[in-house]
């Protein structure tokens, strides 16, 4: 029984998240009678939880410039969108590292995408 209402309230929509990804994840916001939709755009720093109803990301990302980071259930009914706008190559599975990071040492090498064609040979 438990199972199942789990089981429904999971979402079926969710791209592969991965630790370094730069993605973007659109929020609905009430405020008292009006619902809007706002964008915050950051690295996913970790990964927590697993895959279950509980599975939450952390995103570092920047608001009028003062770094914030925002912790996001994933599987929650207010996030409307996500998308991920790049892969970063990444050696640790947590980068709490770039919470202090300056300069040089905060850059992210970005993945580079292999072509089906370019794999075949």
């Amino acid at each position: 029984m438990k199972e199942d209402i789990i089981k429904n309230e999971l979402r079926n929509d969710l791209p592969e998240i991965n630790v370094g990804d730069m993605i973007k994840i659109w929020q609905k916001i009430k405020e008292e009678k009006k619902e809007r939709v706002t964008p915050f755009e950051g690295i996913v720093i970790a990964k927590k939880h697993g895959k279950g109803i509980s599975a939450t990301i952390t995103i570092k990302g920047n608001v009028k410039g003062y770094g914030v980071e925002k912790i996001f259930p994933i599987h929650s009914p207010t996030i409307s969108k996500i998308e991920i706008l790049a892969h970063h190559k990444t050696r640790r599975a947590k980068l709490y590292y770039l919470r202090t990071a300056k300069g040089k040492r905060a850059r992210l090498q970005k993945k580079e995408q292999k072509n089906k064609k370019e794999a075949k040979k």
